[in-house]
């Protein structure tokens, strides 16, 4: 049976999502996720986000990338928190997110006039063994990686609830290297469940510029899990300063980024609403929530 259910489009420094109220509905979000993030047959998005009750906190959010995979994304839990707030399905500012890395607290903060004005994140510690990654590496910190083009890059790796792979140059790739060497960073056999890659460039202290391509999806304005792995990657080499933010630019803009070594890392960065529509859909109660 045909159906309609309204979804919202959305954006995180360039990274754009469709999010839908999955409260009480039964489909393939993995198959609907291929249909709608289509950027010539569907809506066209980084993402699809699908909001719905949890047992663990206020609210769970999934993400599905554009190929129907399931993943962790930080901008998007930063778009769920606004789709929240706008749809009072919380009211509180601060409250509890499930996500598929674990239960992430949120805080909203207001500008002058009570509008939301930007969005913080406890993101979890960062994982660094082999295993969770996961990484068929011996030693996953600044490790010479061969592709199969010959060409070596080296890259640290680590998981900040997604899997991510950063490297350091003195300039932003051009779109020759960037679109030949990324996609074979990602489908490395020693990434079992592939990676995104994060180019980075150093501003000066605690300001860093990124190029991301991201698995499942390539290149993306902004990647908030991204963003976190690359400035732990900096603290770790000592690019920045602990005790300050570090300001992570990319395409689509700048996300802050707080941690100290044993501690969660905190992202704070804005969220905006684009515009709401219908997508039509086949109602399926037999498939998995």
């Amino acid at each position: 049976m045909m159906a309609e259910i309204p979804f919202t489009k959305m954006q995180g420094i360039g990274n754009d999502f469709v999010v839908i109220d999955g409260h009480n509905r039964s489909q393939d979000w993995s198959a609907l996720a291929i249909r709608l993030c289509d950027r010539h047959k569907g809506v066209g998005a980084d993402g699809l986000l699908i909001v719905e009750a949890s047992e663990r906190a206020d609210l769970r959010m999934r993400m599905f990338n554009p190929d129907g995979t399931e993943d962790v994304c930080g901008n998007g839990m930063r778009c769920v928190v606004r789709y929240a707030w706008e749809q009072r399905l919380v009211t509180a500012e601060q409250w509890q997110l499930e996500t598929g890395s674990g239960i992430r607290s949120v805080v909203i903060s207001k500008g002058t006039e009570g509008a939301l004005e930007a969005v913080s994140v406890d993101m979890g510690e960062p994982l660094f063994s082999p295993d969770q990654i996961p990484a068929l590496l011996p030693n996953p910190y600044d490790y010479p990686l061969l592709l199969s083009n010959g060409d070596c890059l080296v890259l640290t790796a680590l998981s900040t609830g997604s899997t991510h792979a950063v490297t350091f140059v003195e300039s932003l790739p051009d779109d020759a290297t960037f679109l030949r060497i990324s996609p074979l960073v990602e489908e490395h056999p020693f990434f079992p469940e592939r990676t995104s890659l994060m180019w980075c460039r150093v501003d000066g202290q605690n300001r860093l510029s990124i190029r991301i391509w991201e698995r499942g999806l390539g290149e993306t304005w902004g990647c908030g899990t991204g963003a976190c792995a690359t400035a732990i990657v900096a603290l770790l080499h000592g690019y920045a300063n602990p005790d300050l933010p570090v300001h992570v630019a990319s395409k689509g803009g700048t996300l802050e980024i707080l941690w100290r070594q044993g501690d969660s890392i905190l992202m704070r960065g804005p969220a905006e609403t684009l515009f709401h529509g219908l997508v039509e859909f086949v109602e399926d109660d037999s498939s998995a929530k």
